[in-house]
């Protein structure tokens, strides 16, 4: 099952843009795993292991904040056009929706002096602060504060510490029984940077604002496995059930497939991102900066799953960047190449 993508994969660990990866191919019912590499390099060599866990970094974002936000729409809990004011009055800006700040149209002005030395609750009054600017709803900039300002919201609603949100709606119900925040035992997680203070960061979440923030923040800090990834991406290709247990509706993923920024031209779904294959047909994608992205085809059933420790020791982001869109554009070849054979038959 996709040899090029194999053998490019592998090309590409050998040239040092990752020094270990774990990944899956899904395909209706079959799925070919692999997990190939070095899990560390520094201060000594350790070999990749499946259960090892990844920092998947923003892939939190649509794993835990997405999935809760969705169901609480379902129920009518939310509305996408609300403005969060309404839901979460601390926060000051009074425009912002969740549709903008899961489309990333919400033009947010972030910046926040000295924040990586703040404390944990002296970073979230600053972020509660934040003002959207002139181009709300018109121009998609990715930004971290929509999914942490969620975060905030979804712990006001619930009245529950958010990591313990995200366990009991979206873990326990997958299964997710690897799948961890904040861990205890370090020796179970994938290393990331070599940091210049932090230095080689095991254990603890690489992103800064969720390092401060911990249990708090709705943008990373989830760390799991290409085992428990299976299961959350299972849930999408089963129109929104694991097992017999629905997380989300039939109806809510098929409208996840098209634009849902306010103008409808941003290419941006409620935090997917959406990529198109050679013949236009919609896919659900997004990355952690950690070198992990989940690519799904919810309709033909086919899904790409790819966890590296590309950061560690060095974070060679553009280099990374340039080597991952190749890697998709060959993927997405042989996807259409493979159910053209199909259709021949």
């Amino acid at each position: 099952m996709y040899k090029k993508t194999k053998q490019k994969i592998k090309e590409l660990m050998n040239e040092g843009i990752f020094s270990g990866v774990s990944f899956s191919f899904i395909s209706e019912d079959k799925s070919e795993d692999h997990t190939w590499g070095n899990a560390q390099i520094l201060p000594t060599v350790e070999p990749l292991e499946r259960p090892l866990l990844f920092d998947v970094a923003s892939l939190t974002k649509v794993i835990c904040t997405t999935t809760v936000v969705l169901q609480l729409i379902e129920t009518g809990v939310l509305k996408m056009d609300v403005p969060v004011h309404k839901y979460y009055p601390a926060i000051a800006d009074q425009r912002l929706t969740i549709r903008h700040l899961l489309t990333h149209t919400s033009d947010i002005q972030s910046y926040i002096e000295n924040r990586d030395s703040l404390t944990k609750e002296a970073l979230r009054l600053a972020y509660l602060q934040v003002r959207s600017g002139e181009n709300l709803g018109e121009k998609v900039a990715y930004t971290d504060t929509g999914t942490i300002l969620l975060g905030f919201m979804l712990e006001e609603l619930f009245d529950n510490v958010l990591i313990e949100i995200f366990k009991e709606r979206v873990l326990e119900p997958l299964d997710m029984t690897a799948s961890v925040f904040l861990p205890s035992n370090s020796s179970q997680i994938v290393p990331t940077e070599n940091h210049p203070t932090r230095g080689v960061i095991r254990g603890q979440t690489h992103d800064p604002k969720a390092f401060v923030l911990a249990e708090h923040a709705g943008n990373a800090g989830l760390f799991t496995n290409l085992t428990d990834l299976k299961k959350f991406t299972e849930m999408y290709l089963n129109d929104g059930k694991y097992m017999e247990n629905r997380l989300l509706e039939k109806t809510t993923i098929e409208l996840l497939l098209t634009d849902q920024t306010p103008n409808k031209r941003g290419q941006r779904s409620i935090g997917w991102d959406l990529k198109k294959d050679a013949t236009g047909h919609p896919l659900l994608f997004h990355t952690g900066y950690t070198g992990t992205f989940l690519l799904i085809d919810p309709i033909q059933k086919n899904a790409f799953i790819f966890l590296s420790n590309r950061i560690h020791p060095v974070d060679n982001r553009a280099q990374y960047i340039e080597k991952r869109d190749e890697l998709i554009q060959l993927y997405l070849y042989e996807k259409r190449t493979n159910k053209d054979e199909s259709l021949s038959f």
